[in-house]
């Protein structure tokens, strides 16, 4: 449960990098609050693509991977933040990712935060 916890925090984290650093990522709302209490469910979201429909994408677009030298990871994690942004609309979130371009940057940007923040972050139970 407590990594499950991290985990979700850091891609708050990250998704809060990418909202900082990308005009055309958008997080509207209230006051600190809400626009926390928002990312934590972003994240989420973003945790439950993550998990369910990236496996799935990655299996069938295998080829495009070995063809690319892993370079295709870049429009698979693209593809994610942009699923996640609408369904953040579709929930009513107040989360929004503006093209594809910027969902490609976002994306890099929110790996490389993951990344560096789960190096950091506790593990394990």
């Amino acid at each position: 449960m407590k990594n499950f916890v991290v985990k979700t925090i850091a891609n708050a984290a990250a998704l809060a990098v990418a909202v900082w650093l990308i005009d055309k990522i958008t997080l509207t709302g209230g006051g600190t609050g809400e626009k926390t209490a928002t990312l934590i469910l972003v994240a989420l979201v973003f945790g439950l693509v993550n998990l369910l429909v990236k496996p799935i994408v990655q299996v069938l677009t295998f080829p495009l991977f070995v063809l690319t030298l892993g370079l295709f990871t870049l429009v698979v994690n693209a593809l994610m933040l942009l699923l996640t942004s609408w369904l953040a609309d579709a929930l009513d979130l107040s989360f929004h990712v503006e093209g594809f371009w910027t969902a490609v940057l976002g994306g890099l940007i929110i790996s490389i935060v993951s990344w560096a923040l789960n190096m950091v972050l506790p593990d394990k139970d």
